[in-house]
């Protein structure tokens, strides 16, 4: 029996007579269980010490990587949920698999089970988590940006039930301003995701009441556009950097939230 608290008390030593490698699929188990105190607890903070300062070897890390991208298939969302905070780790660590970027593009849109919080499960927030794999793949120079643009916008125009109540907004509009800082993206690939989003909630086709998901996509906008005039953090200490086109990206949406609300 492994106890994760004293791995993390005693700085991430591994402990003696085993390797990080061997305890791996431990950790991988235990990002997956229904448990908050052990899905969020001190193997997260075990398993993202190891990935970070390299404790894992490389196969290992890149074999971690693809059992997330098929953990996103799984019928229980506490699993689906924390795949990409993994996935996250190892793309901010260097690791890259072009296979990991479809199964998040599957999974992202489709999840329907977009609880921030559960008295139960604890954390699952599959929306922000979600978010910031997609910043990290966003600003990966094998990835094209719009492919993370068009995936955001496809998140926002999926129906839901559920109104974002843990800052799942926030944490997309921040996700989606940082893509938009790749200085290879032209003026016309920032706002293209836009269009689709002004279509599909053009105020000729709102019903009333609002449903769910137009309510989600306006607060993420609306952040959005302040993040474009003021800049945005890479991280939380980080200082804020100018979005590539931010006068572009600005208009656009202002135009689209103008549509969306328009009477």
């Amino acid at each position: 029996m492994i106890d994760w608290n004293l791995i993390e008390a005693a700085d991430f030593a591994v402990p003696g007579g085993r390797t990080a490698d061997e305890l791996t699929p431990l950790l991988s188990a235990a990002l997956a269980d229904p448990d908050p105190a052990v899905r969020d607890g001190a193997p997260y903070a075990v398993l993202a010490a190891w990935i970070e300062r390299g404790t894992i070897s490389a196969p290992r890390r890149l074999a971690l990587g693809a059992e997330m991208a098929t953990r996103f298939e799984d019928p229980r969302v506490e699993a689906r949920a924390f795949a990409p905070l993994v996935l996250d780790m190892l793309v901010g660590a260097g690791d890259f698999t072009p296979d990991w970027v479809p199964a998040f593009e599957r999974w992202y849109p489709a999840e329907r089970d977009l609880r921030g919080h559960d008295a139960g499960l604890g954390w699952l927030h599959a929306v922000a988590h979600g978010a910031d794999l997609l910043a990290s793949l966003g600003l990966h120079p094998e990835v094209a940006p719009e492919r993370m643009l068009a995936l955001a916008a496809a998140r926002l125009a999926a129906p839901t039930t559920h109104v974002w109540d843990q800052l799942e907004d926030d944490r997309l509009a921040r996700a989606v301003g940082r893509v938009l800082t790749r200085p290879d993206l032209t003026e016309s690939r920032s706002i293209a995701w836009l269009a689709p989003l002004a279509e599909h909630f053009g105020s000729d086709r709102l019903v009333m009441p609002v449903p769910a998901e137009f309510g989600n996509c306006l607060r993420t906008l609306r952040l959005l556009y302040v993040l474009a005039d003021r800049g945005v953090r890479a991280r939380s200490e980080a200082p804020q950097r100018a979005l590539t086109h931010a006068g572009a990206v600005k208009a656009a949406l202002a135009d689209t939230l103008d549509r969306m609300v328009r009477r």
